[in-house]
């Protein structure tokens, strides 16, 4: 049977010998899926006892973040979804310390807290800190601290060189560790490991198997040896880590049968088949009537040919998750679940209208502002798989849709890599799908991994070919399977093919389908701003090399001067 993810959690905490006590901690275990997709979250803050509000800066801290985590998306990963909460909560502490140096009550230092978090999703550990709270890792008998303080000495005394709400800018350290069952976990605030050493710490966690009995028995134990600060720990077991078997993935996958061959007039769960659309190897795509809307919808179907396979079945699945996450007018809409299914299928937006390939070979010879207006559309598109770091990966004019009043959607989501999903551990081998030739970033065909500039690169040679009705690199990427390959990639101005296009322009678009991903355009905004605002990068330049404009006049121009080279040889040899 399928094993989740499953701790036992003791956490203690007391006041000591302060007035107060400004530690705070947490935890949350939620239910599937967000156990699943989100994993668990453990959580531990140490106010800084100079501030008056240094209670409220931890429990603030811990609360927001275990609050906020499971409300970021699912498609970001542990290290994003954090970051962009802990960088909030941060400069909402920062701002609200501010205000407390302006009152005569509150003391000069304002809100400040340390922190440090544990999240476990899947089959891997993710840990954050800032400050001198710790996080342990207990492997048998051998107790390791797996961060570090973040303290300075002044003379005899040291002091906080980084916290939370210390500074408008945030730096907090991230590590990664791979966990193993019967792993134990112990986070600490300063009044534990101030006063009992590591080898103590280790030593009560052996002598109570209960995580509760043993954080109680390190914050007794503290006291015991004199600790003069709030205590607190937090005591964690890995009972058992997700593991699934290939045949137990296959059967979830498969759980819904395939549906049968569709014909005009039959039903499917409320679905009239109006007429086949399009169909492949891979997937059928049916135009449909909602029989209780009669609205016109799209229903997609996986091919039989695929019934064993359980990558393809899982990235069948993958393609209406991502759809249902995806909420913007220039993507599909991919409609949720409102009635029960009988087989594996989902429903989409039917989208009246046309392939940009087809209106591109409509339009040969397109406005360039008619084009910038298509090219806004797809990066407003595309921008939103960005933003929940996902990946297209197989952008190009057959996946963009163009309706009858002119609006962009892109469209197939099967190739779309999510972050967040990709650090989930499976049984099943993922197959990473290049994309279409010639519309391929060169760094997946030297099997490397995409980022943002990959799709960038795509939107370059549909920009390119939209303005120039040519490739950038002609053909010559259908070779280019190699680095010696690559690097011989010459690029083919646009402005040969197409005169009125602005050298400039022309400039922008050779940047955007850079060879080298770090030559590339790193982010949307810029490529876009670029084809619409000379960047002053590219006015230096005149006109493009003869190899760029002309490469055929190029090459009978250096053969010709080869010719007159030997001539000359040769006529000296004689004389």
């Amino acid at each position: 049977m399928t094993a989740k993810l499953n701790i036992t959690l003791g956490q203690h905490s007391e006041q000591g010998r302060k007035e107060e006590n400004q530690d705070f901690h947490g935890a949350v275990v939620p239910k599937e899926p967000q156990l699943k997709n989100k994993g668990i979250a453990i959580a531990i803050a140490d106010g800084v006892s100079s501030c008056i509000a240094g209670r409220e800066a931890a429990e603030t801290c811990v609360g927001s973040f275990l609050s906020d985590y499971y409300s970021t998306p699912d498609s970001w990963t542990t290290k994003t979804s954090a970051h962009k909460i802990l960088t909030a909560i941060n400069s909402w502490l920062y701002s609200k310390g501010q205000q407390h140096e302006d009152d005569p009550r509150h003391h000069s230092q304002g809100m400040i807290t340390t922190f440090s978090a544990l999240v476990l999703k899947s089959t891997t550990g993710h840990i954050f800190h800032v400050g001198d709270s710790r996080v342990y890792r207990l492997q048998g008998n051998n107790l390791e601290c797996l961060t570090t303080d973040h303290r300075r000495w002044v003379g005899d005394k040291d002091y906080l060189n980084r916290a939370m709400g210390i500074d408008v800018h945030l730096e907090i350290d991230y590590r990664r560790t791979e966990l193993e069952a019967g792993d134990i976990y112990v986070l600490t605030t300063d009044g534990v490991h101030d006063f009992i050493s590591d080898k103590e710490i280790a030593q009560l966690i052996l002598a109570n198997n209960n995580p509760d009995l043993a954080a109680k028995s390190i914050v007794q134990f503290s006291l015991d040896k004199g600790s003069t600060d709030n205590i607190t720990c937090q005591v964690l077991r890995i009972n058992t880590l997700p593991v699934q078997t290939a045949n137990e993935a296959h059967q979830e996958l498969t759980r819904l049968p395939f549906p049968p061959d569709l014909e005009p007039g039959m039903v499917l769960d409320g679905y009239r088949i109006l007429r086949e659309i399009h169909a492949s190897n891979r997937t059928q795509v049916y135009l449909a009537e909602d029989q209780q809307t009669s609205q016109r919808v799209v229903i997609k179907t996986p091919s039989v040919n695929f019934e064993d396979d359980p990558a393809y079945l899982e990235s069948f699945i993958r393609e209406e998750w991502v759809g249902k996450r995806i909420h913007n007018s220039r993507v599909l809409t991919v409609y949720n679940k409102d009635r029960p299914r009988q087989f594996l299928y989902y429903v989409t937006e039917y989208v009246d209208g046309q392939t940009l390939r087809d209106w591109m070979n409509q339009h040969s010879q397109p406005d360039i502002k008619e084009v910038r207006l298509l090219l806004d559309q797809i990066v407003t598109g595309l921008r939103a798989f960005h933003r929940l770091e996902m990946l297209h990966q197989d952008l190009k004019p057959e996946n963009i849709m163009i309706d009858a009043t002119g609006k962009i959607r892109i469209i197939d989501f099967g190739s779309t890599k999510i972050a967040g999903i990709a650090e989930i551990t499976t049984p099943i081998e993922r197959i990473a799908l290049l994309g279409t030739v010639n519309y391929t970033a060169p760094e997946y065909l030297l099997g490397q991994p995409g980022s943002n500039r990959s799709d960038i690169f795509a939107l370059g040679v549909i920009a390119y070919e939209l303005l120039a009705g040519k490739l950038p690199y002609g053909n010559a990427l259908e070779k280019a399977d190699n680095p010696a390959a690559i690097s011989k990639l010459v690029y083919q101005s646009s402005t040969r093919y197409n005169p009125m296009i602005p050298l400039w322009m022309d400039r922008a678009l050779r940047k955007a389908v850079e060879p080298n991903p770090e030559k590339r355009y790193s982010v949307l905004s810029e490529f876009i701003h670029d084809l619409s605002h000379p960047n002053s990068e590219f006015m230096h330049d005149t006109r493009p090399p003869l190899l760029e404009r002309n490469p055929a006049g190029f090459w009978r121009g250096l053969a010709i001067a080869m010719v007159l080279l030997n001539v000359v040889l040769v006529y000296r040899l004689l004389v």
